[in-house]
């Protein structure tokens, strides 16, 4: 059984294509072939930084992926062989609030991911692909998907008619973008690129902003909004755009705090004033995986994949990654 590993800090060229000793799945384990793994940010740290970020090596990196079962272990009732299914990224974040022991569960950190031939897992780690979706855009739903998810729908309970403001236009972006525009909501997207908002339109987008040309871009948020500012963020840059997104957020509004792509001191003071609720955002359970996946079914959403990847060009993907210029999601197949 093949897979990649980190082995140092050597970042993407480090990465090293090994053998390992096939395994069979143990009680409540099932063994699944990977056939499709897709990308995120958090995995180009991982790869980038394993020492400061604690990782024991050698590691598997990467949370996300989609497959068929098969074999599963004793006492496994839940899944057979054959059955098509996603990883969820926390292996032992069933529902409920996240917990300590939960996030030691996280694949491709904490624990071995998911970018191998052959991965095994835990029952209640997997959930049933939806039947709409080929294994590559099923693969893309365990943490991008679902995180848009939890933060528009588990946190923000989202409404018909209400303001989604989302930031670029990456794998957590466009599933907002997507499930913001299926639900009713109104999606605000800011870019610097023309050509991806243009795409971002296309996908539903109420409105635009190029950031290259209102580099201020949240007054033109708050001009679109009539003055109000939107209901919710999606924010995903972290220090470096968090104080125009609270600018831009209504009072009583919500920002759902995602990602921190660059560093910076953050001033509570309009979190205060404007009685915003921020909230912090880690993926989500399997109890919510399942509703994205029901979700999904039900609104007929098409997960948008940039490029997609064989597996020995596993480090080609990561350096696309890197580049910054995709526009949803990036898959590695299998």
């Amino acid at each position: 059984m093949r897979a990649f590993e980190i082995r140092s800090s050597g970042g993407i060229d480090a990465l090293a294509l090994v053998e390992r000793p096939r395994r069979q799945p143990g009680p409540g384990e099932v063994l699944v072939r990977v056939a499709a793994v897709a990308l995120n940010y958090r995995d180009l740290l991982n790869v980038k930084d394993p020492d400061g970020r604690g990782l024991a090596l050698p590691r598997i990196p990467c949370s996300d992926a989609a497959g068929e079962v098969l074999a599963v272990g004793r006492g496994v009732t839940r899944v057979v062989p054959g059955d098509r299914v996603v990883s969820c990224f926390f292996q032992a974040w069933e529902a409920g609030p996240i917990t300590p022991e939960a996030m030691g569960s996280a694949l491709g950190g904490a624990i071995d991911g998911v970018l191998a031939e052959e991965v095994v897992l835990r029952e209640a780690g997997v959930v049933p692909t939806p039947a709409s979706l080929d294994f590559a855009q099923a693969s893309t739903l365990p943490c991008a998907g679902l995180t848009a998810w939890h933060a528009l729908i588990e946190s923000g309970r989202l409404k018909a008619g209400e303001t989604v403001l989302c930031l670029g236009t990456g794998g957590v972006s466009i599933f907002a973008l997507q499930l913001a525009a299926a639900l009713g909501a109104r999606p605000i997207v800011v870019s610097s690129s023309a050509a991806k908002l243009e795409r971002a339109r296309a996908l539903g987008a109420w409105a635009v902003v190029d950031r290259t040309k209102e580099p201020d871009w949240e007054r033109e948020v708050l001009r679109l909004t009539g003055g109000e500012g939107v209901d919710h963020v999606v924010e995903v840059g972290g220090g470096g755009t968090l104080a125009r997104s609270l600018a831009a957020t209504r009072v009583g509004g919500h920002v759902a705090l995602i990602g921190v792509l660059e560093a910076g001191r953050i001033d509570p003071t309009p979190i205060m004033r404007k009685s915003i609720r921020l909230q912090g955002i880690y993926v989500g359970s399997k109890t919510m995986l399942r509703a994205f996946v029901r979700a999904v079914e039900a609104l007929g959403l098409e997960p948008v994949i940039d490029r997609r990847f064989p597996f020995e060009e596993t480090r080609a993907a990561f350096r696309a990654l890197e580049a910054a210029r995709h526009f949803g999601k990036i898959v590695i197949e299998l």
